[in-house]
């Protein structure tokens, strides 16, 4: 009987050592802590749940679906789930969830999105578990991203903080394909953003070199249009005073510019689509041209389509400056014209405000015994929704799950990053809830 107590006794504090020490968290933190651990089996199982149901943008019945399975999270939680409908602007639509607790102090705006670049028709559809990862259309982004926001809003609820948080959530439907106006589809979460004091963005995390990065900023996506005329004839009579260059000789000389002359920090210009020739057709997706034409016969059309990507709206107006007076400075018997998508992404900025932001995550990560997540370098990251509201609103990034492989079949989850994203996430929210607004 001796030896078997003693057996136990040591395989009790075996146990102990294996945990977290959390000397630094407060009572409710450690439990907040806890709970994550404990719920960690239902996080997976409602991550496979949201994975085997497609939500790929333009499967507007699945985004639903997938809508309805958040609201059951969300309303025993205590929120308000609405549910806004974007069939006009040709998208499924946005789900938003809010809650009001102590007055005073600072609302949270949480954001995720319910689409995945994974269609109806795309043969990756199943979640495959492989021990600490597993496999699904979107398993990292976001489904995963919304299982952190649930286990961490219930981390919070089980430690008897969640009812005072005032928390607003938005979970868009068309986040990897926005639907067109923008300033239609993105209405609701820019609004939202005007009236919060941070916004949480629970899209991947990012990891460097073994190491949890901290993202305070996202670079824009600005869409470009190029359409070049020139003067067609026989091409023996090219560059002479009746011909001049043709259109694709032009065109070549503006993107030979561009590529020259724009390059500065954090900057980005891509050519995605060409075509020059007697005449050119582009679909009406953007996606694919056709061309037509003769090796001896100038061209008189040619058109491109690319984006470039800036680090601030300043930069962007800069870009957009600097290519308008290059495109301007024709070539004889040429004329080109270029347009901007309105429907682009906004920069959003490393203010002194996101660092501040992520010194409090650091904090958090020092009291849970994480190491410091480090600011990433902006050129690390696209794109995303919350752009729409940085320039009203404190803001960090990377708060969801750690995947590798994200917009292809094979997309991988880190599952184990579940459990220390939701940690971070419902003790960061408890702490900032609890500040007063400004």
């Amino acid at each position: 009987m001796h030896r078997r107590s003693f057996q136990i006794g040591i395989a009790t504090l075996a146990l102990i050592a294996a945990q977290p020490a959390f000397a630094d968290l407060s009572k409710p933190e450690a439990k907040m802590a806890a709970t994550v651990d404990a719920e960690y089996d239902r996080s997976v199982a409602l991550l496979e749940r949201l994975v085997n149901q497609n939500s790929g943008t333009m499967n507007f019945g699945g985004v639903k679906a997938v809508s309805e399975m958040m609201r059951a999270e969300l309303e025993p939680l205590g929120f308000k789930v609405e549910w806004v409908n974007m069939a006009d602007a040709k998208r499924a639509g946005h789900l938003i969830a809010s809650k009001t607790g102590k007055k005073g102090n600072k609302k949270l705006l949480l954001i995720a999105h319910l689409d995945t670049v994974f269609e109806a028709d795309s043969p990756f559809q199943k979640f495959v578990r492989k021990g600490d990862e597993a496999e699904g259309p979107g398993a990292g982004d976001d489904k995963g991203g919304m299982v952190v926001i649930v286990s961490a809003l219930r981390a919070m609820q089980a430690a008897g903080k969640l009812k005072d948080a005032n928390i607003e959530i938005h979970m868009t439907g068309d986040e990897e394909d926005a639907g067109d106006p923008i300033e239609v589809t993105r209405a609701s979460l820019i609004a939202a953003g005007k009236v919060a004091d941070v916004a949480l963005d629970f899209e991947g995390l990012s990891i460097e070199r073994g190491k949890d990065m901290g993202v305070i900023s996202r670079r824009s996506s600005n869409s470009w249009k190029l359409d070049v005329k020139g003067v067609t004839g026989h091409s023996s009579l090219i560059f002479d005073s009746t011909y001049g260059d043709g259109a694709a000789f032009e065109l070549a000389r503006i993107l030979h510019r561009f590529r020259a002359e724009l390059p500065e920090p954090n900057l980005t210009v891509n050519v995605g689509l060409i075509a020059a020739g007697q005449e050119t057709v582009v679909d009406p997706d953007g996606i694919r041209v056709s061309a037509k034409g003769k090796t001896n016969i100038i061209p008189g059309v040619a058109i491109a389509r690319g984006d470039f990507r800036t680090l601030s709206e300043d930069q962007s107006a800069r870009v957009r400056s600097k290519m308008q007076a290059i495109v301007a400075a024709s070539s004889p018997k040429t004329s080109a014209i270029i347009t901007f998508d309105p429907g682009s992404y906004p920069a959003m900025a490393p203010t002194e405000g996101n660092k501040m932001l992520l010194a409090k995550l650091n904090n958090v990560n020092r009291d849970l015994g994480l190491g410091e997540q480090v600011a990433l370098d902006p050129l690390k990251r696209g794109a995303g929704d919350i752009s729409f509201v940085a320039n009203d609103v404190d803001g960090l990034v990377g708060l969801g799950v750690y995947s590798r492989g994200d917009h292809a079949p094979g997309e991988t989850v880190d599952l184990a990053s579940i459990r220390r994203q939701s940690k971070r996430a419902a003790i960061l929210m408890t702490r900032l809830s609890r500040e007063k607004a400004k």
